[in-house]
């Protein structure tokens, strides 16, 4: 294993990026909602899978495409934000205000999209579903809300230089 010195930034890499830091966590947060919705909904509660409009053995199979997507999403955001903490410019409070938008955004396209638009599954059946959806949603929008809010503190925090710009 290689010594835990980090390695120092390339030559006029020392400024952070709060751009790329953001698009990094947005990706790992929709990575991360989507593993939660997995493992949560369809797993261990049983309440949908993926695609529910055919067989268990499609909406299965529906279920693991997704989880392969998740995954792979996840290792590609984390291998991203290494690099970005590797070479020294990662903006943190970008990085979370990234991570927020994408948990709110995979949540409020579950719930606007698959749910209602494509109809690939409800949140829960045999039940009325209005309250679910709702909460779905709501809770979703709140994620959002509370990335959109720290994206904006995160800009009135950064340094003002824009000569590189």
């Amino acid at each position: 294993m290689s010594s835990s010195r980090p390695v120092p930034p390339a030559p006029g890499g020392d400024r952070p990026r709060p751009d790329r830091s953001l698009a990094v966590s947005v990706l790992i947060g929709v990575a991360v909602m989507a593993a939660l919705d997995e493992i949560v909904f369809h797993q261990i509660l049983h309440w949908h899978h993926f695609y529910d409009r055919s067989t268990p053995g499609i909406g299965l199979l529906s279920d693991g495409l997704l989880h392969t997507g998740e995954l792979l999403a996840l290792v590609a955001g984390f291998f991203l934000y290494a690099d970005l903490r590797r070479r020294g410019v990662l903006s943190t409070a970008h990085a979370w205000a990234g991570f927020f938008l994408g948990l709110g955004a995979f949540q409020l396209f579950d719930g606007v999209v698959d749910h209602k638009l494509l109809r690939l599954h409800q949140v829960r059946y045999g039940v009325d579903v209005t309250p679910y959806d709702w909460a779905w949603n709501a809770a979703g929008l709140v994620l959002l809300l509370v990335g959109a809010a720290l994206t904006v503190r995160a800009g009135r925090r950064a340094p003002r230089d824009r000569s590189a710009a």
